[in-house]
């Protein structure tokens, strides 16, 4: 069992009103209301839970210690995971002394509990997400099909699609599909693009949709450049969901 299931598990359990998401749907929920707006509709909940803590720059860092400190003056209570505990947020990659300082008010937040394990995504497959070829893919996608809700799309195309939506909206791009395919799989090397996919492959893990793909192998779509960078947390984790939702075996 994976923290992402301890999380829910704790989110149904809880009464009253109550939220769940990942980290970066709630960032972009403030992007897409604004901070007053995001506080209106979260304010009065019993339980916020995120997924996926990770701080990746001072300005989300600033806004989410905010966001919670007025949630929490307000009677709401926070259950979260992370990679990381929470005051080693952002270790090694900024060391600007508000960022600093935000870190530390937002650990003095949080009673943290260490859960070790291997990650259940990767105990039965062989840590490759898996590449098609032509005549797979259109066989593996025409089943798909057959037994439910599946759509196909070039990698670029999807890419130039996902900019033109906010990634707050992006569980409705995934709403009630079994399966996607993806042609022409490319190695990423715009930052940009790599995030958006980021929030792309969380909803479809979210929805347990299962991935077909072409080209490059879905666990090298992010290069060495960017694994060393800022976001390699981010990157990573995309990697394992994405080994999983190609995999033929269930995800959960």
């Amino acid at each position: 069992m994976g923290k992402t299931h301890l999380l829910a598990a704790l989110w149904k359990l809880a009464p009253g009103r109550k939220y769940f998401g990942t980290f970066i749907e709630y960032t972009a929920l403030v992007g897409a209301l604004g901070y007053a707006g995001a506080v209106k509709l979260l304010s009065g909940a019993t339980l916020l839970a995120i997924d996926e803590f990770e701080l990746d720059d001072p300005g989300d860092t600033m806004m989410m210690s905010r966001l919670l400190g007025e949630l929490v003056a307000s009677g709401t209570r926070i259950a979260a995971t992370s990679n990381t505990p929470p005051n080693a947020l952002g270790e090694g990659r900024f060391a600007a002394v508000d960022f600093l300082r935000e870190i530390s008010a937002l650990a003095d937040r949080f009673e943290i509990v260490r859960i070790d394990g291997l990650d259940y995504r990767r105990r039965e497959i062989e840590g490759h997400a898996i590449a098609l070829d032509d005549t797979a893919f259109e066989q593996e996608l025409g089943q798909a099909a057959a037994a439910g809700a599946a759509t196909s799309d070039d990698f670029g195309a999807l890419l130039r699609h996902l900019a033109t939506v906010h990634p707050s909206r992006y569980v409705k791009l995934v709403d009630g599909l079994d399966a996607i395919g993806i042609r022409g799989v490319r190695t990423l090397t715009d930052q940009s693009d790599a995030l958006r996919f980021v929030a792309m492959v969380d909803r479809l893990y979210d929805a347990q949709v299962r991935v077909l793909a072409t080209g490059t192998p879905l666990d090298r779509v992010f290069g060495d450049e960017m694994l060393a960078g800022g976001y390699r947390k981010k990157y990573l984790r995309a990697t394992s969901r994405l080994i999983a939702l190609t995999n033929p075996q269930p995800v959960a």
